[in-house]
């Protein structure tokens, strides 16, 4: 079991400590970052031009503030701020089980790797990158099993870009009404989450284990977390971004217009041209990016904390 985990790059942490460890994470993030997530939404949900419509500088910062404000584009600072968490509910209990699920479940599957299929990996990627191909791939797993948290998602999307939609209406209302379309958008979901999840953890091995030449991952200083959520995270971010966009447009409508991943596609295509399959992209980098940084390199230090509180690991 020792040489398993060395393999995996990690101490075979208690649950109890990977739970603990990411849901401080999701919690942290959420209450520091929703506002950006939204503004991140609502841009990729728009199919405006903004900037270089060629009625001035002023109409463009005015259509932007729109977009991002909604109803609130005229009201003061603060009504601006707080309307920028629409769904905080959803938001919570998506964005705290997401976080359970991906940064406390992704151990677990390298342990299963690591103990099945370490000689498989070793001999198709060599004796050391298979531990970083490993944490890849249980990321990729990972990655496409967070469809079942979708409904959440949705209906946190749906506040953020279409709050209209769903004013008066209670959670029980909202599943009635939309039944099997809350899993709208799930392929697509997959589709981008494997990839996604796939540079985040690999991105992280690999920074650790290349650069810090670490052996035991849970030994990484805050500053080498960091260093590795970095990595991850813009990596995922980018190879995910156009699948993100489709992903978001699917899930923003409304249940009486709705149109297949395809169509958008095509229609993005045509209408928009290749760079609207990165829109969003710039400010998710330097704003959302930080928000997975973040949350990443929190769980990435308090899983072991907790681990040790718990188990009393003086290691």
């Amino acid at each position: 079991m020792a040489i398993a985990a060395a393999a995996s790059g990690k101490r075979n942490e208690s649950a109890q400590a990977r739970i603990l460890g990411s849901a401080t994470s999701g919690a942290a993030e959420l209450f520091t970052f929703h506002p950006v997530d939204t503004v991140a939404k609502r841009l990729m949900n728009n199919n405006k031009k903004i900037f270089g419509t060629g009625l001035g500088f002023r109409h463009d910062i005015g259509t932007l503030n729109e977009i991002i404000f909604r109803n609130k584009a005229q009201a003061g600072t603060m009504q601006k701020y707080l309307s920028l968490f629409p769904g905080l509910g959803f938001a919570a209990g998506y964005k705290i089980l997401q976080r359970i699920y991906k940064f406390g479940g992704q151990p677990f599957v390298v342990d299963y790797l690591t103990k099945h299929h370490r000689g498989t990996f070793a001999r198709l990627f060599g004796e050391r990158e298979s531990k970083t191909m490993m944490h890849a791939t249980a990321g990729s797993i990972i990655g496409v099993g967070e469809v079942v948290l979708l409904p959440l998602d949705v209906m946190k999307i749906k506040l953020q870009t279409n709050p209209e939609y769903m004013r008066g209406m209670g959670v029980l209302s909202v599943i009635k009404q939309e039944g099997w379309g809350l899993y709208r958008g799930t392929g697509w979901t997959a589709a981008r989450n494997a990839p996604g999840s796939f540079a985040l953890f690999g991105g992280s091995a690999v920074t650790k284990e290349y650069v810090f030449g670490l052996e035991d991952f849970s030994k990484a200083t805050f500053f080498q977390n960091f260093c590795a959520s970095v990595g991850g995270a813009f990596a995922s971010l980018t190879v995910s971004a156009p699948l993100d966009v489709i992903k978001t447009r699917i899930q923003a409508r409304s249940h009486d217009q709705v149109l297949s991943g395809r169509v958008i596609l095509q229609r993005m295509i045509v209408e928009e041209g290749f760079r609207a399959f990165f829109k969003g992209l710039t400010p998710k980098l330097l704003v959302v990016g930080p928000k997975l940084v973040f949350s990443f390199t929190i769980a990435q230090q308090m899983i072991p904390l907790f681990h040790r509180l718990i188990d009393g690991d003086k290691q």
